[in-house]
């Protein structure tokens, strides 16, 4: 525990196992005054990829508080990766955003001790933050706030709309993308598609269903095999009825003559709706364009919620392009202890990786074009 400024501010590292029991409503509170907070950094969602995922011994987590209210929060775990011990954000690879909590009004002290607190906890050489929003707490005010090392490098881009009535949208595509676009959405209504939301009480029979829907659409095409484990079931499970319950994640589903047909699971933050899992029945290719039957519903539900972006989340597939997304590129940071050589080697490390990537997709892009193609022959959406 360190104290500042008379008890006025103050800041405690938790590391036993059983670290975020109790903190369901200060975390809410704090993460309702953050206005930069993503649905990776709920509560709902931390603590179940913890109850699912953890490595005992491993979590570090520190809280900020100012006059005993929670304003500042970094849920880390402590792992071993490229030779150096580095201090890494829970939900791992299966967040599309990572950063760390601070409310609104004291971003800047609240990082401040934030930063001061992590500096303090030994055994660590670099924190890395690997899908930090344009914007978010971890690429400005703690960025600003470090005193060693700072390292940022490109992640994954993503693709985003400004929330609005589908037929906003529909009205400023160009003309020959308009008049497909029309045609499937009165496909659609003559499909006699039916949507409904689940509520919080359904969420895990619901959740069983969406993966089951997941796995039979990918059946046969390469599915991410994560998808299939007990542990991923078992997180979304625990996470969706909190989140639902928190009006932090809609989950829809698409009936036709009664038959479900299709679900899909959006994650609500303080900015954004993302389209983070569907699933759907092959059969429904044959009558409606899933793809737009899916934005339909997600791209207005931000409007109604008076969100401004809908994002389409981690990557540039081609069958997002058809809606002329805006681009928006997570970025990489490390923050390094100061001094530390491991640090610097292991940024360093990072950085030449990603940059190998990069070079390959600018020299060889016609690996993206044949797995384009690939989707495209499949029915194209993730």
């Amino acid at each position: 525990m360190i104290t500042v400024d008379k008890d006025m501010w103050t800041a405690e590292t938790r590391r036993g196992d059983d670290g975020l029991a109790g903190l369901r409503d200060q975390w809410e509170d704090l993460y309702a005054r953050c206005a930069t907070a993503s649905p990776f950094q709920s509560y709902s969602w931390l603590e179940s990829w913890w109850h699912s995922y953890a490595t005992p011994g491993t979590l570090r987590l520190v809280l900020v508080r100012h006059e005993g209210r929670l304003v500042g929060a970094a849920p880390l775990q402590v792992r071993r990766q490229a030779g150096c011990t580095v201090l890494t954000p829970l939900g791992g690879a299966l967040a599309d955003f990572t950063d760390v909590l601070a409310a609104d009004g004291v971003v800047r002290p609240a990082a401040r001790i934030l930063a001061r607190a992590l500096l303090l906890e030994p055994g660590w050489q670099a924190v890395d933050l690997p899908e930090s929003r344009p914007g978010a707490v971890s690429g400005t005010a703690l960025w600003d706030a470090w005193q060693g090392g700072r390292w940022r490098t490109p992640a994954s881009l993503c693709l985003e709309l400004p929330a609005s009535p589908m037929e906003d949208l529909v009205r400023v595509l160009p003309p020959k993308t308009r008049k497909t676009v029309r045609r499937r959405l009165n496909q659609l209504d003559r499909a006699g598609v039916a949507v409904r939301a689940v509520t919080a009480a359904e969420a895990g029979p619901a959740v069983a269903e969406l993966l089951r829907l997941h796995e039979l659409q990918w059946r046969g095409r390469g599915i991410n095999e994560h998808h299939l484990t007990p542990a991923f079931a078992g997180h979304l499970t625990r996470s969706v009825g909190g989140m639902l319950a928190a009006g932090q994640a809609a989950l829809l589903e698409y009936r036709i003559d009664g038959r479900l047909m299709a679900s899909s699971l959006m994650l609500i933050g303080r900015d954004v709706v993302g389209g983070y899992l569907y699933g759907a029945d092959p059969a429904l290719r044959e009558r409606v364009d899933v793809s737009t039957m899916l934005l339909a519903d997600t791209l207005p539900l931000a409007h109604r919620l008076g969100l401004p972006t809908m994002s389409m989340l981690r990557g540039a597939e081609h069958y997002k392009a058809r809606w002329q997304p805006r681009e928006a590129l997570n970025q990489r940071i490390i923050l390094g202890r100061p001094g530390s050589v491991r640090a610097a080697v292991y940024a360093s490390r990072v950085r030449t990786a990603r940059a190998a990537v990069l070079a390959a997709k600018e020299h060889a892009p016609w690996l993206r074009d044949v797995r384009d193609r690939a989707r495209r022959l499949v029915g194209g959406a993730r």
